[in-house]
């Protein structure tokens, strides 16, 4: 078996960079995806942050624009995911769901998950109107009214992408002020097709076969009632990829 000298976990802009960076010097990384190249960035629309685009461009076309800069200097791609790890002697192993590897150092750049409501009809109803990925699956909701829950970025810019499609946005906060950055909350708050939902949380999730509608409870006077829709986007926040590593890493509490 060949003993790389690095592997990389994750492919999003951490784990591209990390490749980029062992590329040029010399070391030969290899990479693996995980289940999808580029991570979260990969499902936003509209990136008009990152130094360098002042147009802006959609994230997959970043992920690809980190991959072919990191490959020109000889980093390799395995697209696969990693089942399991041993840290304990070098050279440290890596098995995937069909090979298994061996390297001199393993740098850990597997992200995070999008986290759930935690409501009944939730899991039931995930692809069947609940989705985490406005960019994935806006386009089935044309002419339809949908919600999204959460305040922060991810929900706002994903609620104005859904505008393209929904006939309706109804974005739902558990507070009375946003967490979104003040341009995003401004394009959000001028878009027609987007209203707000303050201090209120989604208790259940309805519907036959397909999303129908959310019951709701404000935070502040326990009403509860019952919201129609077709759509739920849920945006609240994430967790850390790092199952993989219980027992073979020192974990905090928020790893």
């Amino acid at each position: 078996m060949t003993v790389e000298n690095v592997i990389i976990l994750g492919s999003g802009p951490a784990g591209l960079t990390a490749a980029l960076y062992t590329a040029r010097a010399n070391l030969e990384p290899l990479l693996f995806t995980g289940n999808e190249i580029g991570g979260q960035v990969s499902i936003t629309n509209e990136v008009e942050n990152y130094p360098g685009f002042p147009e802006g461009l959609t994230g997959p076309e970043l992920v690809e624009k980190f991959q072919k800069q990191a490959e020109r200097f000889g980093a390799r791609t395995e697209y696969a995911e990693v089942t399991e790890v041993d840290f304990e002697s070098q050279p440290f192993r890596v098995k995937s769901y069909d090979n298994e590897y061996e390297a001199n150092a393993v740098i850990i750049a597997t992200g995070a998950s999008a986290r759930k409501l935690g409501v009944p009809g939730e899991v039931e109803l995930t692809g069947r109107g609940v989705s985490y990925c406005a960019t994935c699956d806006g386009f089935f909701f044309r002419g339809k009214d949908v919600v999204v829950v959460g305040g922060g970025d991810s929900a706002l810019e994903e609620g104005v992408f859904l505008t393209r499609f929904a006939s309706r946005v109804r974005i739902i906060h558990r507070r009375d002020q946003l967490r979104a950055g003040f341009a995003l909350q401004e394009r959000a708050k001028r878009n027609e097709k987007i209203e707000f939902v303050w201090d209120t949380i989604v208790t259940e999730i309805t519907g036959n076969g397909t999303v129908e509608s959310v019951q709701v409870k404000n935070v502040k006077s326990d009403e509860v009632s019952t919201l129609r829709t077709e759509g739920v986007f849920v945006y609240i926040g994430h967790y850390p990829n790092s199952q993989l590593f219980t027992d073979k890493l020192e974990m905090d509490e928020h790893s």
